[in-house]
């Protein structure tokens, strides 16, 4: 058998870039075997997520609201960035734009998210950063966790590939259950990433 083939990866962030980081460790570790990281997309310059892949020579695309006003613009400047470096599969780590039919629709079935919560439940325009830990608290939930899932024209509405899970405990505040599901999604996105270069044969 020949040599298989490299995944190329482009991850889009916005802001701490700890799950660039889980995703750069298991591939510098080899438990994602075959798979690199050909760019990092940012939409916000100042990202330590940006800082994380400078660390590790992983080239990076400042890709704003500020550089590109009309969302058209940005989003083309985004396809044009995946394009060039003729990405395999598309990572929204902590990204917080959403991709347009355009971009969904030139990488279908191979741009996935993690979500802070147990989809379906807590998904949608309103549910994102601290918001979605608060909102578990208040509909009383006993569990939360993170999912990875494909990403499609909804929000938060495609294909789960994998889901962790975590207790919610009855002194937590929103910044506590989110540190809890933080260190989960940590642990799930590698996985969903082997998932998928399975599923697709990569």
């Amino acid at each position: 058998m020949g040599k298989k083939k490299v995944i190329r990866i482009s991850v889009l962030v916005s802001g701490n870039g700890s799950n660039l980081q889980a995703l750069i460790d298991a591939i510098e570790e080899g438990s994602i075997e075959n798979a690199k990281i050909v760019q990092v997309i940012s939409s916000n310059a100042s990202a330590y997520a940006v800082e994380r892949a400078q660390e590790h020579d992983i080239p990076v695309n400042i890709i704003t609201k500020h550089d590109y006003a009309d969302i058209r613009d940005r989003m083309d400047a985004i396809l044009e960035a995946l394009n060039n470096e003729s990405t395999d599969l598309v990572v929204l780590a902590g990204y917080l734009s959403i991709l347009p039919k355009k971009v969904i629709d030139a990488y279908e079935d191979r741009i996935i998210n993690v979500h802070p919560a147990l989809l379906p439940k807590h998904g949608g325009k309103e549910c994102y950063g601290i918001k979605v830990h608060e909102k578990v608290i208040a509909a009383g939930e006993t569990e939360s966790g993170a999912t990875v899932h494909y990403v499609d024209e909804g929000i938060d509405t495609g294909r789960i590939i994998i889901q962790g899970i975590v207790p919610v405990k009855s002194s937590d505040t929103p910044e506590l259950l989110q540190a809890r599901v933080l260190k989960k999604e940590h642990q799930i996105l590698p996985e969903a990433v082997r998932m998928v270069m399975r599923e697709k044969g990569w």
